[in-house]
């Protein structure tokens, strides 16, 4: 998988279960901002490494300076948000799973994945998503390690779950 294209809009297209149109887009948007303030602009490369090796064109749109400076001026929740934005294209793109519900606080990850269905959906698995601005990648590997043991939950889980950080700077992903 080398070159193939991640848009961040897509996000917004009102087409993924576990996101509304607009929630899809602020996804979008923080990861941009997350990416801008990196230095990053639209047609970076984006590293995917760990369930799979490959390389990935994010493209996103253009942040507006409200953005920046304003709405997403919580560096944290920001990172939290574009993380989870980026991290929903490649459960379907890498994994192969659609994201199709929000889990419940307590589960232990961020999202169910699976199939939908035509009135329900078919769970198969989790997502724990989280986003470090700048890290290295000793850093990145102990943020998996922390989320694979938060999403195993001490060994009670009865599904996969799967753990994805993004790291901004670079940009990385590593699908655990």
């Amino acid at each position: 998988m080398s070159d193939d294209l991640l848009d961040l809009r897509e996000l917004g297209s009102g087409n993924i279960p576990a996101l509304t149109a607009a929630m899809g887009m602020a996804l979008a948007e923080a990861g941009g901002v997350c990416l801008e303030s990196q230095g990053h602009s639209p047609g970076a490369a984006l590293t995917v490494r760990g369930y799979t090796e490959g390389g990935y064109t994010l493209t996103w749109a253009a942040v507006s300076e409200q953005a920046r400076d304003r709405a997403y001026n919580d560096a944290a929740k920001a990172t939290e948000m574009g993380a989870e934005g980026i991290a929903v294209l490649i459960a379907k793109s890498v994994i192969g799973y659609e994201v199709i519900r929000r889990s419940w606080r307590g589960d232990g990850f961020d999202y169910w994945l699976g199939a939908w269905g035509e009135t329900d959906f078919i769970a198969q698995a989790g997502l724990e998503v989280s986003g470090i601005r700048s890290g290295s990648d000793r850093q990145v590997r102990a943020r998996v390690r922390e989320k694979r043991l938060q999403a195993n939950q001490g060994g009670q889980q009865q599904w996969a779950t799967y753990v994805i950080v993004v790291e901004f700077s670079r940009p990385l992903a590593e699908v655990n």
